[in-house]
């Protein structure tokens, strides 16, 4: 399914991680990832397919003192596209949110995807139309994380 979301998002070439790799970040011992999938019961009911996740972290907000939740990827199978489960899943993240005591759940979303903007508005979400998502990535990263790795020694 994280194939099917690069291929999607317009980034079919984008995926590195690995089977093994996700494993390894859900599971392993330095876990940092976590997520929730929305599955069904295949005919017969002895096996399940999965329909959609949400992969999430942890976040920390200086100001509200708490953790809270970053969604990094929300993605429901299309033909799985309006039968509640995308609404299931972000349910999910806002209920561990509110037991757990934290403020948010905060997510990004292309700004041509008006199908899923159009969803988000429904649940009450609103844009954060004074902040911008910037990123420091590629050779940029090394460049600048290389010059502070010399400036230390």
């Amino acid at each position: 399914m994280i194939v099917d979301l690069a291929e999607f998002e317009k980034e079919p070439d984008a995926v590195k991680l690995t089977e093994s790799g996700l494993r390894d970040a859900l599971f392993g011992p330095r876990s940092t990832i976590f997520a929730h999938v929305a599955e069904a019961a295949e005919a017969g009911g002895t096996s399940f397919r999965l329909d959609g996740f949400a992969l999430w972290y942890l976040t920390f907000s200086t100001w509200e003192g708490v953790n809270g939740i970053h969604l990094e990827d929300l993605y429901v199978r299309p033909a799985c596209r309006g039968t509640g489960r995308g609404r299931a899943l972000l349910q999910s993240l806002a209920a561990v949110a509110v037991a757990r005591g934290w403020r948010r759940v905060e997510w990004q979303v292309l700004n041509w995807n008006s199908a899923a903007i159009e969803f988000y508005r429904s649940l009450g979400a609103h844009p954060m139309s004074e902040w911008s998502t910037f990123r420091l990535d590629g050779g940029a990263l090394e460049a600048f994380g290389g010059a502070a790795s010399s400036a230390d020694s």
